[in-house]
């Protein structure tokens, strides 16, 4: 059960004619001040909140089974919830540098 080897050059060049079609639709306009803004607010505040969250709920725990930790472990996963959130930043700044420079080097 051979393929034609003719046939299988077509279907490649119809495949990469499609992925390129795809790759041009994905590419949108770069993101404006506005809407980095709001991604690395985002980004620090679900971080936080989380975190925060997460500290409450085991205090809150804790709590009914007679260990009275309140705020503890609230405060502890607040600070690793800031410390994520910050590092969610520094990530999403870096992509967005790389995005940027990757521009600017296919512009020149």
């Amino acid at each position: 059960m051979a393929q034609n080897p003719d046939e299988l050059r077509k279907l490649g060049q119809r495949l990469d004619e499609a992925q390129k079609r795809h790759a041009v639709r994905d590419t949108g306009p770069p993101p404006t001040q506005l809407g980095i803004a709001g991604r690395f607010s985002t980004e620090l505040v679900a971080a936080v909140v989380v975190g925060g969250g997460l500290g409450w709920g085991i205090d809150w725990l804790l709590g009914h089974f007679g260990y009275h930790t309140k705020p503890v472990f609230m405060l502890v996963f607040f600070v690793l919830g800031a410390a994520a959130g910050i590092r969610n930043v520094v990530r999403a700044a870096s992509e967005l540098n790389a995005a940027m420079a990757a521009e600017d080097d296919k512009e020149n």
